[in-house]
């Protein structure tokens, strides 16, 4: 039975205290009805004896506590899940803004989803094609990963966002593959451009979107991400589906934890966001991954840009200790004009080993990735050298480094944000750069490698 309170004692931004309450949960849905009619909705954040304290969804502006009652439903935030949802746009909130029809639901999902036993957990062993080289070739992602991009303002972040969703695909998995895209707390001029994109590419058709707009309510913020993953899961593990969520931005989503927190009086952590930060992002990113006897699996990206390009911001470094590596974007090549602009000495993939080689990528994709990685530190520093001494300092070997470093930046990183290249053309790129170099600089490629992949010069 539910159960309705009169007992209504202050509202302090988005938070709202209730006594004399009893038999409620923590995360249960709340209903504020008023005397005129109208309804407003939240959820049990803490529980204290008979004191409840409920966060708001939407502003409490204009909220008469006199003559408002709280009704408590005994549920959780659920979300109506079906097949339906591939192709369609759903607000924070999970509902439909894309001017169709309401979901018929297949089944409801608490959107805290459901704890998944670690034995449970499949290794990711699967490549993924991204169709971007700098990942693929360098930083490979895997099936069933959590590797996050560190952007910066201003950087290209969601048309790399945008170029993933559009290429990404499972090699000999066909269309079992499908995109859940969560924006947080965005522009109405990147949702436009999210959405108007899927729509242009044709993308749409395999994708479900979740667009949480910049001035939508601080709680919707918080919920967007779950809901995203929620979908995610029953794409993935009731559909047997393998599903790529997208999140931008995880910097939105902290802010808008920060500001709960702040209402709530908190003692603050680092740089003011809550002590609990670091639990909250890891229950949010260990959702990814793939589960012993179920055919679909959950890949992550979330996107974040770094406060002031700062990687030890909390953020990105909590983000960091969690997920299996990052992808960093580069000003200063975006400033060169490459586009992604995606820097590939800091960048990392933790389980790249584990999906590439024979029978996965090709056999010589670990031997080149390496040589690539040598190659191109090297040829920095050669430049780095240039700069201070000059180029008549530098021997033969470190001059040709150099060229490389230029022209690995200019035709392997540098593709555009609409050239899709499959595996072998990335790894046919790496060689033919590599062929600039002398042969006896090549030490960790196998020399039978060498002798049946490089090009004729």
């Amino acid at each position: 039975m539910l159960k309705e309170y009169h007992t209504i004692k202050e509202v302090v931004g988005p938070l709202m205290l209730v006594e004399g309450v009893s038999g409620v949960t923590y995360n249960e849905l709340v209903e504020i009805h008023q005397s005129n009619g109208e309804v407003r909705s939240g959820k049990v954040l803490e529980v204290d004896g008979d004191k409840a304290m409920v966060q708001l969804f939407e502003p409490s502006n204009g909220l008469r506590i006199s003559d408002s009652t709280a009704r408590f439903l005994g549920r959780g935030i659920e979300l109506s899940v079906s097949m339906d949802m591939l192709g369609r746009v759903f607000d924070g909130m999970g509902k439909p803004k894309d001017g169709g029809p309401e979901l018929i639901p297949e089944m409801r999902m608490d959107i805290n989803g459901e704890p998944l036993n670690p034995a449970a957990r499949n290794y990711p062993s699967e490549f993924i094609q991204t169709g971007i080289s700098a990942i693929d070739g360098l930083n490979t992602l895997v099936r069933g990963q959590k590797l996050p991009v560190f952007s910066g303002s201003g950087l290209p972040h969601a048309q790399l966002a945008t170029q993933i969703a559009r290429q990404a695909r499972v090699l000999g998995k066909g269309d079992r593959f499908a995109v859940v895209f969560g924006a947080i707390g965005i522009t109405y001029e990147e949702a436009d451009y999210f959405i108007s994109d899927f729509r242009r590419t044709g993308a749409i058709e395999r994708a479900v979107l979740f667009m949480n707009l910049a001035n939508d309510p601080a709680i919707e913020r918080i919920a967007t991400p779950k809901m995203a993953l929620t979908a995610a899961e029953y794409l993935a593990y009731e559909k047997g589906m393998h599903v790529l969520v997208i999140l931008t931005d995880i910097t939105n989503y902290c802010e808008a934890l920060r500001e709960v927190s702040a209402a709530r009086k908190e003692v603050p952590g680092r740089r003011g966001y809550p002590g609990y930060l670091y639990t909250d992002l890891a229950s949010m990113y260990e959702r990814a991954g793939r589960v012993v006897g179920k055919e679909g699996s959950i890949t992550q990206i979330p996107i974040l840009t770094m406060p002031e390009d700062d990687k030890t911001h909390p953020i990105p470094d909590l983000t960091g200790y969690i997920t299996e590596g990052q992808i960093i974007l580069s000003r200063d090549l975006y400033r060169k004009n490459i586009l992604p602009p995606v820097d590939v000495l800091p960048s990392l993939s933790r389980l790249k080993d584990k999906g590439i080689g024979e029978g996965k990528t090709r056999e010589d994709h670990s031997g080149t990735m390496n040589q690539l990685f040598a190659a191109y530190a090297r040829g920095k520093d050669a430049k780095e050298l240039m700069t201070i001494l000059g180029e008549a300092a530098l021997s033969d070997d470190d001059k040709q480094f150099a060229k490389f470093a230029d022209a690995f930046e200019q035709r392997y990183v540098n593709q555009g944000n609409n050239t899709n290249r499959t595996i072998e053309d990335t790894l046919n790129l790496g060689w033919e750069l590599l062929s600039l170099l002398p042969r006896t600089e090549l030490k960790r490629i196998k020399p039978e490698l060498i002798e049946k992949y490089m090009p004729e010069t």
